[in-house]
């Protein structure tokens, strides 16, 4: 399973959907970028989780999603303002989890590099959160963020929505994560597994705060 939980999540989500998808793509400024600093700007930066569905087209061809499971959810309002404002959270300056978003430089290799993959100029940049705090439009038409990614959609994506349409959606086929197939067994077993919307931890399954009741009926199962 993957270090961080929500990342695997992500990729079944978009896996279920029609979705390949590829893990962890680097970029970095250029270092012919004419606002290059080696001390700053030679460490690369990635890319979670980036899903291309062969069939779509348009920005829902290509989605890239940077996933943040922070614990206490995601309040866009804080949010904004702490990146506004410079703040310091968890000893960094709180732009620099977002620096595709604030930086041109940034901003520039990470449309660089999903192009590269994808072969595409248009995506969909998705921020996957636990928890949603807040009118995600406020953040999703954030016009600064849109210029950065070259006018593409930024959207946020929480776990609940992720969750749900995963345990809806899931059959008895194998499918392909850790994660999924957990799930898959647990049912397997007669148990009734149902999302509850607690908070996400990225160490183990249990507090997930899956419903698990044994020997029930279990929703939307398929035979």
């Amino acid at each position: 399973m993957k270090e961080d939980i929500l990342e695997q999540l992500v990729d079944d989500y978009l896996q279920s959907r029609g979705y390949f998808t590829q893990h962890n793509l680097k970029f970095r400024p250029r270092a012919d970028h004419p606002d290059f600093k080696s001390q700053q700007d030679s460490n690369h930066s990635d890319i979670d989780v980036i899903g291309l569905h062969p069939k779509l087209s348009g920005f829902d061809r290509v989605w890239v999603v940077s996933c943040k499971s922070w614990q206490s959810g995601f309040d866009v309002r804080a949010k904004l303002s702490e990146i506004t404002e410079n703040k310091i959270r968890s000893g960094r300056e709180s732009w620099r989890f977002f620096r595709e978003l604030i930086q041109p430089k940034w901003s520039e290799a990470f449309c660089a590099a999903v192009e590269a993959l994808t072969g595409s100029t248009q995506f969909s940049y998705f921020t996957a959160v636990t928890r949603i705090k807040g009118d995600p439009s406020l953040w999703e038409k954030h016009e600064p963020f849109r210029a950065a990614v070259r006018g593409n959609p930024v959207r946020l994506l929480d776990l609940e929505n992720m969750m749900r349409d995963l345990l809806s959606g899931m059959g008895t086929t194998v499918v392909p994560s850790q994660l999924g197939r957990t799930i898959q067994l647990l049912r397997a077993s007669g148990a009734s597994v149902t999302w509850r919307g607690a908070r996400l931890s990225n160490r183990a399954l249990e507090p997930l705060a899956l419903s698990i009741k044994a020997g029930s009926e279990i929703p939307g199962r398929r035979s």
